[in-house]
């Protein structure tokens, strides 16, 4: 069995363990050891989700537990972690009593416990938890803003409405039990107050399901410790103010404030918080350690603060290993979102503007592209204005644009689209008119001058093998750059008529890089003159931080929204994780994005080829990264690209996608001139590139006038374009199906046309 690991995400609230024995809790040894050992296992990421996990050490116990089918000890691991046991008997009565851990709570905050549920009915019923010293205090569920009628605005004495409890029945739970002998559950407590409170709490399987004599409940007398108010001063590298991350935990490893009721600013599935210079926090009395950053320009810092009634205010200081944009280099992220997937979806609908700000901010993320897409489309198309939002704090820039995800052609490959002046596809007022042929919206967007790309290239394009380029022809059976393998060979009408490339670039960093950089490579061998730009798709494929891929533009001192998308489309960008950087590529001292990035020779010869490089490692080299697969997150992150047993990375020049030099680099931060003569014979394209961490747009060498043809790859992608017509034909309907197959047939006598033109 796979081991269970200690995740990497910080705690939220680890358990009170009391000083009592495990033993008085019941073992149950009558119960099949495979799907009890599934559903502790789930239990344990739960916990970990929510912040509140196991000790490493227990960990280690349960592990060798599971190893050993040894129910009884799995049971004596998690037993200590249990506020409540509760039987369901034959009869399917409940009962509970007090188990052995520690009922202590905090102010203001959530923290969760285990249940011990011993199930001699087999029901699959939910367990209930209920109390009447608990009123709802989330209208809906889901706000957070104690209601009125928690405060004692409604009928009853609001000194005895101080709690607020709820069982966490989301994945990896389910709200029915599993019907096991036994098995553990979650119940989440929150408490107004501090100091001593008792509350009564029941369970109960549903009506009628309640012992006799009221054993179904429990009397409890919680300690509930107080939380200060303490503001945070937080400077940026030059000592003016700013907004930053922070990850708060306390000496059991429980992050503050509580992810178990988080609402946006703040999101549940983060251990950090954003905040301002001058905003505030609130913390109980005891000893913290304070991880703060500014995204991955900085250098982390962490610092340990004693909390006490005396304590107003914590200082903190960014500190930077570089910042691109003082040299003119602009970074964004053109794939986020304010709903669906990890985020909030009912009743709020995702998150709004001001909300997505403060992230990009605290990751110092110059721009935000807030795509719009299928989940709660109806509800944020109201934000979109054709324009940077009015939240926008420069130099920090959210706009709302349009993924085409979750509705029109997203079976054939969901698609960006930047800078949009209008949102609605003609025809209809939501999101279920649009397109089935990723051609045709690309044909509506780019009428309006917006810059296009596929979203995640990756998704459908696996190939077996680490080799770039890679001539295995993958299926074209996902969501990510599939169509691009026809859309790339068509130009459509731009806004004044004149025909354009239908599709400005490819996004980078949130698949597997060998299936991104292929499908790119092979385009580019193929004469197609493509961008690329990186991406999060945060919260969906990355709900970490935004910001993970990125694009660093090169527009100057100036930064403006429309020029940065605007220097994608032109490729004046390396695409990277923000941990390395490639600045001012250069072929000859042509600049990576001026004349068209065309570096014009008359016959074949060396090129030099020139960048300023820097990378940046912690001393001390995480193992665990260097033996992930190529299909395992993080998909681009330097601590892939490191040598091991060293601090530095290799960074390679790039003829037509296959490596020719390298020089290795100390991964210091610091900024370095790098130089390579590599021999372009006949006309190419190259670039600079640290895998995978960083790379950076072409540029394209013609040697006597020729354009770059090569035979292989032209194969490859006319293969290409049957694979995915097999795939996607089936989704086109109606007139589209026959716009569909001229489309790919467009493609394939493109494609016969290069190969006739190749010469290698």
């Amino acid at each position: 069995m796979t081991p269970l690991k200690t995740v990497l995400v910080p705690a939220l609230f680890t358990f009170s363990i009391a000083c009592a024995s495990a033993a008085n809790l019941n073992i149950v040894t009558d119960v099949e050891t495979q799907p009890f050992a599934a559903q502790a296992r789930r239990v344990v990421e739960a916990t970990d989700y929510l912040g509140t996990p196991l000790t490493t050490e227990d960990k280690g116990k349960l592990n060798a537990a599971i190893e050993k089918s040894d129910v009884g000890q799995i049971q004596r691991v998690l037993d200590p972690y249990c506020l409540f046991a509760v039987n369901i008997n034959p009869e399917m009565r409940v009962k509970v009593a007090p188990g052995p851990a520690r009922p202590q709570l905090v102010e203001q905050g959530w923290r969760q416990f285990l249940i011990k549920v011993e199930n001699e009915s087999g029901t699959t019923a939910a367990l209930e938890a209920v109390s009447p010293n608990a009123q709802s205090l989330f209208e809906s569920g889901s706000a957070n803003t104690p209601s009125d009628k928690f405060f004692g605005k409604k009928k009853g004495d609001a000194r005895d409405l101080w709690l607020d409890l709820k069982m966490f029945n989301s994945q990896p739970l389910t709200k029915s039990l599993t019907g096991l002998a036994v098995e553990y559950r979650i119940v989440q407590l929150y408490s107004r107050d501090a100091g001593k409170r008792e509350a009564r709490i029941g369970f109960n399987a549903g009506q009628g399901t309640q012992d006799i004599g009221f054993r179904n409940e429990v009397d409890m007398l919680f300690d509930c410790l107080p939380a200060h108010e303490v503001t945070l001063r937080v400077q940026d590298d030059r000592g003016q103010p700013t907004t930053a991350s922070f990850v708060v935990r306390d000496a059991q490893k429980r992050v503050y404030p509580s992810q178990a009721k988080r609402l946006a600013p703040d999101f549940a599935f983060h251990p950090q918080v954003y905040r301002a210079d001058g905003e505030k926090i609130k913390l109980p009395e005891g000893k913290y350690t304070i991880e703060f950053s500014r995204g991955p320009e900085s250098i982390p810092q962490t610092k340990t603060v004693d909390i006490d009634t005396s304590t107003r205010e914590l200082s903190f200081k960014a500190k930077r290993w570089i910042d691109p944009s003082t040299m003119g280099w602009w970074s964004g992220d053109h794939h986020i979102h304010a709903a669906g997937c990890a985020h909030y979806v009912k009743p709020t609908e995702g998150v709004h503007a001001q909300d997505m700000i403060r992230h990009c901010m605290g990751e110092d993320l110059k721009v935000g592209a807030n795509l719009t897409w299928g989940p709660c489309f109806d509800y944020q198309k109201q934000f979109f204005c054709g324009s940077v939002d009015k939240v926008s704090q420069y130099p920090y820039l959210l706009r709302y644009d349009i993924e085409v995800s979750g509705f029109g052609s997203h079976q054939s490959g969901h698609l960006c689209l930047l800078r949009l002046r209008e949102q609605m596809y003609p025809g209809g007022e939501s999101k279920d008119h649009w397109p089935k042929l990723g051609l045709n919206t690309l044909k509506w967007a780019k009428k309006q001058g917006a810059v296009t790309g596929p979203a995640h290239t990756g998704w459908g394009l696996e190939v077996e093998g680490t080799e770039l380029p890679n001539y295995n022809v993958p299926k074209f059976d996902g969501i990510g750059g599939n169509e691009y393998i026809v859309d790339v060979t068509h130009e459509v009408p731009g806004p004044e008529g004149k025909l354009v490339p239908a599709v400005d670039f490819l996004s980078m960093v949130d698949t597997p890089h060998i299936w991104e950089l292929n499908i790119w490579y092979h385009t580019l061998n193929a004469g197609f003159r493509t961008r690329v730009s990186g991406e999060t798709d945060f919260p969906c494929i990355y709900g970490e931080k935004v910001g993970l891929g990125r694009s660093y533009v090169q527009l100057g001192d100036k930064l403006d929204y429309d020029q940065w998308c605007e220097g994608i489309r032109q490729g004046r960008n390396y695409v990277s994780d923000g941990k390395s950087h490639l600045i001012n590529f250069k072929a000859n001292n042509l600049a990576m994005g001026e004349k068209g990035s065309e570096l014009k020779l008359d016959k074949g010869g060396k090129v030099k080829l020139t960048a300023q490089v820097a990378a940046y490692l912690p001393e001390k080299e995480n193992p665990a990264m260097q033996k992930l697969r190529v299909n395992q997150k993080p998909y681009w992150d330097v601590e892939r690209a490191r040598l091991p047993g060293t601090r530095q990375v290799r960074v390679e020049a790039v003829v037509n996608g296959e490596s020719v030099a390298s020089r290795d680099i100390e991964a210091d931060g610091q900024l370095r001139d790098i130089a390579f003569d590599v021999d372009v014979p006949r006309s190419s394209w190259v670039a600079v590139r640290i895998l995978p961490s960083s790379h950076t747009n072409p540029i394209f060498v013609l040697v006597d006038g020729k354009p770059i043809r090569s035979k292989r790859s032209i194969e490859w992608c006319l293969k290409g374009v049957d694979n995915c017509w097999e795939q996607k034909e089936r989704f086109l309907k109606g007139e589209e199906t026959d716009e569909g197959k001229a489309a790919y047939e467009h493609a394939r006598k493109t494609y016969r046309k290069l190969l006739a033109e190749a010469v290698n």
